[in-house]
């Protein structure tokens, strides 16, 4: 992963997004204003003083509102144009020059147009913010009504039930540990810059800039655990996985930028393994057996390791940048890595000498891969305006693109596969989507 510290990162995505990827951003705001007309305290009242108003239903967007709430009537530029002008515009982040047009030559054939799952609200009272422009896990969800994200310096939770946000965890000031375990920094940490997050079922762990870990059981007042998995200078944690071992014992490992993956065990808090690769890791996950560790970072190639001792089994060679990204679908015979060179390539266990599929983006690299809990689709992230849902079923031949206008924060399937959610970074259309799956119901037609 670039090795930007925060204010460097914000740097690039003021840059990047303003200058490539939102050109017209600022006439939009201005056209919205009534070309610039308008204060201020005019736009907020439109905007966000009544929830109700800045937000979207799936009953409004079936009588033709826009579902990010953008008044294309009254810009100056229609959508299919302003969509165009961003394909041509945006500016995708590359480590190996070209990267994007090389991986264009192998990408499928996929059929667009199918829905599995239809939108059902866009809330603009949560804003879903980031602060570095590679890693884009910040989002997820434990059930259909709850979903976790950082907004800024809150790490917050937000009800779909109530359209309700609470502040779980604020990093902005001091954090330190309510408990006392071996290994834990009982000092904390001040002005934490989450990086990454994850969160299963009631245990939610932030990594940040500096190498920080902060754990949180979400059942119980304060923080568990805070440690800091390293002091050299490439210490930004990338990525974080939660899981249970066999025997039921939680766990989660971290990814990091000085080239570690440390294991984590939550049952006794405690560093358990640390495995040390060439390259700076940027994703890694665990087969759903736990027998089978894939590894991804700052080199083409990704890695298939022993996850008990760190040994390298298998080479994954196909993609022509650097990943950032990695995913196992439930049958533990399949996972996915996504790129820089806009693809998702899906890869087969028993034959990993090519990749089964090559799954192309429209704007650039693939920054997040969810599969859903029942293995049925798979859902790709790109930096901004686009998340591909795939039919797995049907060898990722058939696919829903759901388009929209901003950065992408994360994206995360309920785990019980009803509802999908996509975070949004905007200045002004900043928002969480809500997308529900669509189901088949035919034995409502014998009421019929």
């Amino acid at each position: 992963m670039s090795n930007y510290q925060r204010d460097d990162a914000a740097e690039y995505m003021e840059a990047d997004v303003d200058d490539h990827e939102m050109q017209d951003a600022d006439d939009m705001d201005d056209e919205f204003r009534g070309g610039g007309g308008a204060s201020d305290s005019d736009v907020e009242e439109f905007d966000y003083s009544n929830n109700k108003i800045a937000d979207t239903s799936a009953e409004q967007a079936r009588k033709g509102k826009d579902i990010q709430g953008i008044p294309w009537d009254r810009l100056s530029i229609s959508r299919d144009k302003y969509r165009q002008t961003r394909l041509l515009q945006y500016k995708n982040y590359e480590n190996v020059p070209n990267s994007g047009e090389s991986s264009q030559k192998v990408c499928n054939v996929t059929q667009k147009g199918a829905e599995f799952y239809d939108f059902w609200r866009n809330s603009r009272s949560i804003k879903s913010t980031i602060l570095h422009f590679q890693l884009r896990n910040l989002v997820w969800a434990t059930s259909k009504h709850d979903v976790y994200l950082m907004s800024n310096f809150l790490l917050t939770h937000y009800s779909s039930l109530t359209s309700g946000k609470k502040e779980v965890l604020n990093v902005r000031g001091h954090v330190a540990p309510s408990e006392k375990h071996p290994g834990s920094l009982l000092e904390g940490f001040t002005q934490t810059q989450v990086s990454t997050l994850a969160v299963k079922d009631d245990f939610l762990v932030a990594g940040g800039f500096q190498g920080e870990l902060i754990c949180k059981h979400l059942d119980r007042p304060g923080v568990s655990f805070c440690s800091r998995t390293t002091y050299d200078d490439n210490a930004i944690t990338n990525a974080i996985e939660i899981y249970n071992k066999p025997s039921g014992a939680l766990h989660f490992t971290a990814s990091n930028n000085d080239c570690g993956v440390r294991d984590f065990d939550m049952e006794r808090y405690q560093l358990v393994k640390h495995f040390s690769f060439p390259w700076p890791v940027n994703h890694t996950s665990l087969s759903p057996n736990g027998k089978l560790l894939a590894i991804v970072g700052d080199n083409p190639e990704g890695l298939i390791v022993d996850p008990n001792t760190g040994k390298t089994l298998e080479t994954l060679s196909g993609h022509f940048d650097y990943s950032f990204t990695s995913a196992w679908h439930p049958d533990g015979i399949t996972f996915s890595t996504g790129n820089q060179d806009k693809t998702c390539r899906v890869w087969d266990i028993r034959n990993l000498s090519t990749s089964v599929a090559v799954l192309k983006g429209n704007l650039g690299a693939i920054r997040s891969i969810r599969y859903t809990s029942d293995g049925k689709y798979m859902a790709m992230a790109e930096p901004a305006d686009f998340v591909h849902v795939y039919d797995v079923s049907k060898g990722y031949e058939t696919e829903q693109e759901i388009d929209f206008f901003g950065e992408i924060s994360g994206i995360s399937f309920s785990p019980d596969t009803e509802a999908l959610f996509i975070g949004v970074w905007d200045r002004t259309y900043g928002s969480l989507l809500e997308y529900h799956r669509r189901r088949n119901y035919s034995y409502l037609d014998s009421f019929l």
